[in-house]
């Protein structure tokens, strides 16, 4: 009987309807960006607010992508987010992996406190580091805002990355090497096939921390070496905020890793299912 009423039409009705409600208010704040960016000046500021029937125009993005240094920022961002990323994942998977194959007492404890050191929020690390960084004159230079984001995103990479490794049989590497491959040949040809899926979460974890991180970019870079998000920041002027540039650029900043998650889609679940930390 309880079978039945879980799978009535009543049941599956209102199951979809929840799930389509809950949908609504997540793509709510996206179409507010998407559309805010399409709306001209006046229609943004008008103190009723205009959600669907206006007139779009693309005001915001030509000045954004003529005169708002876009490429600027964008290349940038590129830059620091895709140059972090591969320091993460290579000097994170090297943690990991010797992590995960020498045994020791405490070596959970060990793999899970990593993980509470990511737990710091960037803004607490601001102030010291951008006081480091005036002393030794550093400012202004892209490579310290790689070098934070990557120590910022080491961490999390060392534990994710660890329960991937633990889970791989080591009777697979000691047979690699019986058969005469060498410890890189070991490495490219069993291991890292393996690891695919996990590299892959890791990796699109730290490029978007790295992508969207703001306060160390404002605090560490300059007029020339600003990212997307502190671009965006620019358009807060002392005679107002220009909301239509502001969402307009927003909606550009999330297409690169939105294109990256989506086409990384069966590997971050084939990671999310199976990269658990386990004793």
């Amino acid at each position: 009987m309880a079978q039945k009423r879980i799978n009535s039409p009543v049941s599956i009705y209102s199951h979809y309807a929840a799930l389509v409600l809950l949908a609504l208010i997540t793509l709510a704040p996206i179409w507010i960006m998407i559309a805010t960016g399409f709306k001209p000046d006046v229609v943004v500021q008008s103190r009723d607010p205009v959600w669907f029937f206006f007139v779009p125009t693309l005001d915001n993005y030509e000045f954004i992508l003529t005169r708002g240094r876009f490429d600027t920022y964008l290349w940038n961002s590129i830059i620091v987010g895709t140059i972090s990323t591969v320091l993460t994942l290579l000097f994170g998977g090297l943690c990991a992996y010797a992590l995960a194959r020498t045994d020791f007492r405490g070596r959970m404890f060990t793999a899970n406190a990593t993980l509470l050191v990511r737990m710091v929020p960037p803004a607490v690390l601001a102030v010291p580091a951008f006081a480091m960084v005036i002393q030794f004159s550093l400012d202004n230079d892209l490579a310290v805002l790689i070098f934070f984001y990557t120590a910022l995103n080491l961490p999390f990479a060392v534990w994710l990355l660890f329960g991937f490794y633990k889970q791989i049989p080591v009777e697979l590497e000691e047979a690699a090497i019986v058969d005469g491959a060498s410890p890189l040949q070991v490495f490219f040809r069993v291991l890292l096939p393996l690891m695919k899926s996990g590299y892959a979460v890791a990796g699109i974890f730290t490029f978007r921390i790295a992508w969207n991180e703001f306060i160390l970019a404002l605090l560490l870079t300059g007029r020339s070496t600003r990212t997307l998000p502190v671009g965006a920041a620019g358009f807060i002027t002392d005679t107002g905020v220009e909301w239509g540039r502001i969402m307009a650029m927003g909606t550009l900043i999330v297409i690169p890793p939105l294109l990256f998650t989506f086409f990384a889609a069966r590997q971050i679940i084939a990671g999310m299912t199976a990269g658990a930390v386990k004793g």
